[in-house]
């Protein structure tokens, strides 16, 4: 139970002795030191949101579109701009891998990051061709997803998820420009394929004591511009929630989402608790002024040769802060949890290890690896000694 369907766990491992239980880190407590982030370098082009997608109801609503853009979800040191950073911190890593830490207790499945230590500097990596940037769904519902077969076994919904939010987060923009200082860093000119409309914001974040002050480098990530009432450019964030248990073929989000929205958000932050705090986080993290959320249902097809198509019926909009306080995440607490897994990755040797989510355990720990691990596309299963 409470293993992630497409997690393939690591190779030979040796234990480090480094265990870390849930209980001893949720309620630490980190200043975060919002006054002294830097933003080093911002590469990419962004569209701007189209407002006309605030107006779409589920009594009106508008079909989700297949976008061919290609998504890069490149690790921390496939990363060109992270390589010219490395003099700049000790501690480097991208939004997606913070975030999944800084959140860690409120997982439910597994998962693995690999910790890289070198000289002093650390580095957080996902693996290749892991299924790291897959999102769940249902993750901390009472009853989670279930079945090997069909469209909502764990594995086709964690699928439909994340091409969901691909789908929805280019679709929902105009083809306005922004050019940010630097290109898109994973782009060549000879690329065929259009990229996603993003900003990689390459940002430092002091990460204080008790003990040695670290400096962290983190790529975080923008979707979109849009403007205030004021004419102010804000940098935004989308994501999409999704139905997909469509009891009888019959979409409850569609009959209730245009006078109940706040009970279905509510069931959503209960249900999804661990992908809403990391989606908070990694906006935090890119300094995005707002959040926008589009809720994503599905088009039952009419005869057994289509397939599933999906529906937009409405948008909503925070302030990432703000949206932090409704889920009751806690950034100092989130910051204090980092703290904890670099002090314990610090006190590591030099060499390649994994930090390691249970399966549906409260507990992370770190094992060690030969260093050519993972760099052939190995994805065998674990052998803890």
């Amino acid at each position: 139970a409470g293993r992630h369907p497409y997690h393939k766990a690591v190779v030979s491992t040796q234990s480090t002795g480094v265990e870390i239980e849930f209980s001893q880190i949720s309620k630490l407590q980190l200043p975060y030191p919002a006054k002294e982030v830097v933003t080093l370098a911002e590469c990419g082009t962004v569209e701007h949101y189209d407002k006309k997608y605030d107006r779409i109801t589920a009594k009106a609503e508008r079909p989700l579109q297949t976008s061919n853009r290609v998504f890069h979800n490149v690790s921390t040191t496939d990363d060109s701009v992270i390589r010219e950073l490395v003099k700049e911190a000790q501690v480097f890593a991208t939004d997606s891998i913070l975030s999944t830490i800084m959140t860690c207790p409120r997982s439910y499945y597994s998962w693995d990051i690999i910790i890289q230590r070198i000289g002093s500097k650390l580095f957080f990596d996902k693996r290749d061709d892991s299924e790291f940037d897959l999102l769940t769904v249902n993750e901390t519902a009472n009853e989670l997803p279930g079945g090997e077969g069909g469209s909502n076994s764990m594995n086709k919904l964690a699928v439909e998820a994340t091409l969901i939010n691909q789908n929805f987060s280019q679709q929902c923009l105009k083809r306005e420009q922004k050019q940010f200082a630097r290109p898109n860093p994973f782009v060549s000119k000879e690329d065929p394929e259009e990229p996603s409309s993003v900003c990689y914001r390459y940002r430092k974040f002091p990460l204080l004591g008790p003990g040695e002050a670290y400096t962290v480098i983190c790529r975080t990530q923008v979707d979109a511009v849009t403007s205030s009432s004021t004419g102010e450019e804000q940098l935004m964030c989308i994501k999409a929630l999704n139905e997909w248990d469509l009891k009888g073929g019959n979409s409850e989000w569609r009959q209730k989402l245009d006078t109940q929205r706040g009970d279905i958000l509510t069931t959503e932050m209960k249900n999804n608790k661990c992908k809403l705090a990391k989606w908070t986080v990694s906006s935090i993290l890119a300094g995005a002024d707002l959040l926008k959320f589009g809720y994503i249902t599905r088009s039952m097809p009419r005869s057994s040769s289509e397939s599933i198509g999906h529906a937009i019926l409405s948008t909503q909009q925070f302030i990432p802060k703000q949206f932090a306080a409704q889920i009751s995440l806690d950034m100092n607490n989130a910051w204090g949890i980092l703290r904890v897994i670099v002090d314990k990755c610090m006190q590591l040797k030099d060499g390649k290890y994994v930090l390691y989510k249970e399966p549906a355990k409260p507990i992370l720990r770190i094992y060690k690896v030969p260093q050519n691990t993972f760099e052939e596309n190995d994805d065998s299963d674990v052998d803890q000694d």
